[in-house]
């Protein structure tokens, strides 16, 4: 099972947790969540006027063993207006735009997608249960 728990927030609300979603689905192959704007394809949904996240930005598949992966989807513009970096534990790395990541197997974390032009960020927890 992946559990993900996602907040919105802007420069003036940091730290707050007022507006949470949550989203989880089971660790079956071929299991897809998406994140974005696009409220018809993706489980967690952020707000329609923050066009630093793309239609469907993020995509987290599960994999034939059971593990989890992490997909920044390439838009339509060459250079993204956003930075998007996963931690987990005492590990941090960037994503880079339309790579793919794989999750830590039952450990938890966080996915930030960050505005490069304003304090703006979309924060996804994570936690794989095995």
């Amino acid at each position: 099972m992946l559990e993900l728990t996602m907040a919105t927030v802007s420069g003036e609300d940091a730290g707050a947790t007022a507006g949470m979603t949550m989203a989880e689905a089971p660790s079956e192959p071929g299991t897809l969540l998406r994140i974005g704007r696009d409220a018809a394809v993706c489980r967690l949904v952020t707000p329609e006027d923050w066009l630093f996240v793309s239609r469907v930005h993020l995509e987290l598949l599960c994999g034939p063993d059971g593990t989890w992966q992490l997909t920044w989807l390439r838009g339509s513009q060459p250079d993204p207006a956003s930075e998007v970096r996963i931690a987990f534990g005492q590990h941090a790395q960037p994503v880079g735009y339309g790579a793919t990541v794989p999750l830590p197997h039952g450990g938890s974390g966080e996915i930030v997608v960050q505005d490069r032009t304003a304090p703006r960020s979309v924060n996804v927890g994570f936690y794989h249960e095995v």
